[in-house]
């Protein structure tokens, strides 16, 4: 199964760029950027990736990123990730990046995305992996900064494909944003949110994300098995699931592997993505390999998964053909 799960062709929706800067090329760029870190070896910085919650695992995913300054370290940033992908044989990506958690030091908007629209160019050209950014706000920061960054983005508004909204959830509501959504829909954004898993008032944050911001997509969003009524309002609209299990596992007491099944026997198109792989342990292929071992999943179940992902990726259809033919083509061989 693992053979199989490593051919197949992946599409994978739920990746925030900061998450997968490992240990090795955090050195790498502190020493460039003339910057001590608190670890004496890569090893003892893997040691201190210990974490129960979400804000333990923000605290040291903020304080990580400290070493990005300019754009050839969003660059390598950027690249690195393409190999992963290519590696494990995704074909398409769309990728998080937060700009706020750059211009909030004092990095510029510029800076951030002319690094990483580089990296996509040279990732399509060099590897055969197409991706495109997601532009996220950080939720614990103000909506005013939120719109702020929104308009900062709009001469750049053909490089970015959507918006999205991350961070610390506890008292930072879908509804605190709804403004900066309805900007970003009219400037042509299409929209997502995390509704990450088990935080306080979960089922009511995934309400405010569908019925009241009106969003294309949910991150996470497990708990919608809480409310029917949600589940069937996600199943009328087609809203796909973005969902990460080894995550899960590390910022709750587990990967929600059940709920999952669950989604999946209820026709939800649920799909499996790897979050902050630098800081879990695990990119998309070691997350496929992790949700069909705790729930045993067929080969067809695996493509289901990875059709849900194509047929809701931000594509045209004719490229989201291609790459569903291409699917097909591996499971008839």
């Amino acid at each position: 199964m693992k053979e199989f799960i490593a051919g197949l062709p992946k599409c994978e929706l739920h990746v925030h760029i900061e998450g997968t800067l490992e240990p090795e090329l955090k050195f790498a760029l502190a020493l460039r950027n003339g910057l001590s870190l608190p670890y004496a070896s890569v090893a003892q910085m893997r040691d201190a990736y210990a974490f129960d919650d979400l804000p333990s695992f923000l605290k040291v995913y903020y304080e990580g990123m400290a070493v990005l300054r300019t754009e050839p370290d969003f660059y390598d940033l950027g690249m690195a990730y393409l190999r992963r992908a290519a590696a494990q044989n995704v074909r398409y990506a769309e990728i998080f990046v937060d700009p706020q958690a750059h211009t909030s030091r004092g990095v510029p908007f510029d800076l951030v995305i002319r690094g990483l629209r580089r990296a996509l160019m040279d990732g399509y050209d060099q590897l055969g992996v197409r991706a495109q950014l997601i532009m996220c706000f950080l939720r614990d920061f103000q909506a005013e900064y939120a719109m702020a960054t929104l308009l900062e983005s709009l001469p750049y508004r053909e490089w970015i494909v959507g918006v999205g909204l991350d961070s610390d959830e506890k008292g930072n509501p879908p509804a605190k944003f709804a403004a900066v959504y309805a900007r970003a829909r009219r400037e042509g954004y299409l929209l997502t949110m995390h509704c990450d898993v088990d935080q306080d008032d979960s089922a009511e944050h995934i309400r405010q994300a569908l019925e009241d911001i009106g969003v294309d997509r949910i991150d996470h969003g497990v708990n919608v098995l809480e409310d029917q009524r949600l589940v069937e309002l996600v199943l009328a609209r087609g809203v796909g699931l973005t969902c990460c299990p080894i995550s899960n596992g590390y910022v709750t007491d587990s990967m929600h592997a059940e709920g999952i099944r669950k989604l999946m026997d209820l026709g939800v198109r649920v799909t499996i993505n790897s979050d902050d792989p630098a800081y879990f342990g695990g990119y998309v292929q070691e997350n496929l390999e992790a949700i069909q071992d705790a729930l045993q999943l067929t080969a067809d179940e695996l493509v289901r998964l990875e059709r849900n992902a194509f047929e809701i990726a931000w594509l045209p259809q004719h490229l989201k053909d291609a790459y569903l033919s291409e699917l097909d083509a591996y499971t008839s061989r």
